[in-house]
């Protein structure tokens, strides 16, 4: 068997040992079940890979017995390729049921979930999984009449915090998928040429991913404000060229196996302004600093100081956090939703945990963004790319 596909594999032991560390939570919570929308979560606890969120579907774990999976009909019969459930465990409601007003997916889901979940016991699900509706509680909870249902408040997200070995292989790989399309970014940014065909290249590079691993679909789409709109973040592209003295913010990600790196640069056509030459310089200089300042037992908030530090005494102010966890990814977020790197963050940091250092300053009318995947590593912090961290000039 090829060694990539070796890599890619998740044993039993690994998955029984997260469903383990989930219970474990859950006994805290006295949680008699969970229902888990979250298909990062789905992913992580059973392995079912498809694009089928946009319909109701969850995992019911209850604190006893065997988890069991929810999808449409049509969904249920693709789960046997992707997951580590029997055929048993895995429930595919009827067609007819598909947007519907009268009725809901969450109606047929909660009758059946009613045989798993004793009587009386809590249930937890996930209140803010973004494709658990209004509808889908509402359904649940009519369905479950003698539960009471509580937010699990990420409750799946905080076990992921820490990555296995497996975990850790996967984001170096989608790493230098991440180093490889970034570099074809900033190479093909020239004047003149269409925003949009210089997309098609980054996504192309994204699913091509390197000789040795191929990649896969981003969470998020390349982001690359342009001009006077580089000073706000998160914008896509147009079809509009770009232009000769205009700067370009790039961030994008590197994905295998749904683990993600994210990677933001700045290129510049032309002469650089001074104010950018030297915000690049002190956010560069930053970057040295939080990078040193990560390391286990060092809480959230005195990495995020390091680098406040140093902007402070150039007179520059971020608003905003400079991280936040990272691992597997889906739709329309690549974060994983638990430790940002900001003021009073107060939990520390261990070997393990996997951040995205996005050091993003956006000012008025102008922008310069420089980011970095990390993983914290027993002494310090791995970098997952290895690209310079210098603004990108093309004159």
């Amino acid at each position: 068997m090829p060694a990539d596909i070796l890599i890619q594999a998740v044993d039993a032991g690994e998955y029984a040992d997260r469903l383990r560390r989930v219970r474990e939570r859950m006994r805290e919570h006295q949680f008699g079940a969970l229902v888990v929308a979250d298909p990062a979560n789905l992913f992580y606890l059973t392995g079912y890979d498809a694009w089928s969120f946009y319909t109701p579907q969850c995992l019911v774990v209850p604190l006893d017995g065997e988890p069991h999976l929810f999808a449409r009909a049509m969904d249920a019969a693709g789960a046997a390729f992707t997951c580590n459930l029997r055929a048993e465990q895995i429930h595919g409601y009827p067609e007819e049921l598909v947007h519907r007003p009268d009725v809901h997916p969450f109606d047929w889901i909660a009758a059946i979930a009613r045989e798993l979940i004793p009587k009386g016991e809590l249930v937890g699900f996930e209140g803010d999984a973004h494709f658990f509706s209004a509808r889908a509680y509402l359904a649940l909870s009519n369905g479950l009449p003698g539960h009471r249902l509580v937010d699990s408040a990420e409750l799946v997200n905080w076990v992921r915090l820490v990555k296995s070995p497996h975990e850790l292989q996967q984001l170096r790989i989608a790493g230098s998928i991440a180093e490889r399309a970034m570099r074809i970014a900033c190479d093909q940014l020239i004047p003149g040429r269409r925003q949009c065909d210089l997309v098609a290249e980054i996504l192309a590079a994204q699913a091509i991913g390197t000789p040795e691993h191929g990649g896969d679909y981003p969470a998020i789409v390349p982001m690359l404000p342009t001009g006077d709109a580089a000073g706000t973040p998160h914008l896509t592209w147009t079809d509009r060229p770009f232009r000769q003295g205009d700067a370009t913010t790039i961030e994008l990600a590197g994905v295998f196996g749904r683990y993600h790196a994210p990677l933001a640069r700045t290129v510049m056509l032309g002469e650089p302004p001074y104010r950018l030459t030297e915000t690049a310089k002190v956010v560069a200089e930053g970057m040295r600093a939080t990078l040193e300042a990560i390391r286990p037992g060092v809480t959230a908030e005195s990495v995020h100081r390091a680098f406040d530090d140093v902007i402070r005494a150039h007179g520059l102010r971020k608003e905003s956090r400079i991280g936040y966890s990272i691992g597997i990814g889906y739709p329309p977020d690549w974060g994983e939703r638990t430790v940002s790197l900001r003021p009073a963050e107060t939990t520390e940091l261990a070997a393990g945990m996997a951040f995205h250092v996005i050091l993003g300053m956006w000012m008025d009318g102008w922008g310069y963004e420089l980011s970095e995947p990390v993983v914290v590593s027993r002494t310090g912090v791995e970098r997952l790319t290895d690209l310079p961290h210098e603004l990108t000039i093309r004159r």
